[in-house]
């Protein structure tokens, strides 16, 4: 069976401190997703809470397994296998933050 291919959409904004931002993006058919959170900072080395989850009225409800704490990178940090549908990113402070962080994260989906 062909792996689907896939779009890649980028997000950005910006989470204050003890705070979340989130982004939804649809899946057209079951397959792949990748989500790296390519850049977060001041400063660029803070760890980020980086998860996948649907939304629920105005909240990300993460999915079971689909959250990290991570810094920016080029590798995705989150990947997996997820049926069509639409889904949510999370990008939210893990307790490290002292002030606003801006990030960007891109998610590659079928």
């Amino acid at each position: 069976m062909a792996r689907a291919a896939l779009t890649t959409e980028t997000f950005t904004g910006t989470v204050t401190v003890a705070g979340s931002d989130f982004h939804t993006f649809t899946a057209a058919q079951t397959g792949e997703i990748d989500i790296t959170l390519t850049a977060a900072g001041p400063p660029a080395t803070i760890f980020m809470g980086l998860a996948i989850g649907t939304v629920a009225g105005t909240t990300c409800t993460h999915l079971s397994g689909g959250a990290v704490n991570t810094p920016a990178g080029t590798a995705p940090q989150l990947t997996g296998t997820a049926n069509a549908g639409t889904y949510c990113i999370d990008i939210y402070d893990v307790g490290n933050q002292t002030g606003s962080i801006t990030y960007t994260v891109a998610v590659a989906h079928p």
